[in-house]
């Protein structure tokens, strides 16, 4: 009686009721590998896993470590910050212009240039690894942490394809009513296209700042010193050594890490939501 209420056939009940297995089974293994960091972040032993997810007796002290060490982890989160925002607003400013041209403007090889862009960026980053070692060597622009913004500022294809589809579902109307009041292409760009597409531009915004936070083989190529190691390099220095097997620092900074992303996450989660829905309904 209850499934005929529901309007639901036994067969789409079934169905219902596998989905939600398989959605619990997934978030319990995504969330357990989480509790054992949070676990091994609070064991003073430096044991990575534990017989119990509750440390015997649990402490601060790898946190402690953490701040006492010189102070390279804040050195480690201030270089990734610094390279977060700078490869999330770059990355935009260049998207957002770049798929206003794609979207707006007629030149030679509109068609097949964006494309041809997002062929390009199919090839990884390792195959591309050594060349730019051997120029950044033969320039002498090794360990520095602008060189190492400014080489990835170039991998936006995607993105400009992303917005270059949602700017074609801005109204031309909106354009052509701004170019009989005198507007040329940069004030409809800046006050009507840009603002429109807030939702996407966040969006990208957001999803390039947890890829630089993740970014780790570039960063091991060109980065070279303690001082301008970003979270990634940093974090995996606290393990490498071979009687330097720090677990419970790092996954202490693990955690830490994480704060940063979670704080943006929330700030910005509004405009993600509706900016994935729109992407979704629209392109």
């Amino acid at each position: 009686m209850a499934l005929h209420k529901k309007g639901m056939r036994p067969g789409e009940f079934t169905v219902l009721w596998v989905s939600r297995v398989i959605i619990w089974i997934v978030i319990v293994a995504t969330i357990l590998p989480m509790l054992y960091v949070v676990t091994a972040s609070f064991n003073p032993t430096q044991a990575y896993f534990s017989s119990s997810l509750i440390p015997p007796h649990p402490s601060f002290a790898n946190y402690q470590a953490l701040f006492q060490q010189g102070g390279q982890f804040l050195v480690w989160l201030r270089n990734s910050t610094i390279v977060g925002l700078s490869l999330a607003v770059g990355q935009l400013f260049i998207s957002a212009t770049a798929a206003y041209a794609f979207s707006r403007m007629r030149f030679f090889g509109r068609k097949n240039g964006i494309m041809f862009l997002l062929i390009l960026q199919m090839f990884p980053n390792f195959l591309t690894i050594a060349a730019i070692y051997y120029a950044l060597a033969q320039w002498g622009l090794l360990d520095n942490l602008w060189v190492y913004i400014l080489v990835q500022l170039g991998g936006s294809a995607y993105n400009i394809w992303l917005l270059k589809k949602y700017f074609d579902t801005v109204p031309r109307e909106l354009d052509e009513a701004a170019v009989m009041d005198g507007a040329g292409h940069w004030q409809i760009f800046w006050k009507i296209v840009l603002p429109l597409a807030r939702p996407m531009l966040v969006v990208i915004f957001f999803f390039t700042l947890i890829g630089s936070f993740s970014e780790y083989i570039l960063a091991g190529t060109i980065l070279q010193s303690a001082s301008n190691y970003t979270l990634g390099l940093g974090l995996y220095s606290l393990i490498s050594g071979e009687f330097a097997k720090n677990w419970g620092e790092f996954a202490a900074a693990a955690i830490l890490s994480a704060l940063p992303l979670t704080i943006a996450f929330g700030l910005l989660n509004r405009w993600i939501a509706s900016g994935l829905v729109a992407g979704s309904v629209k392109g």
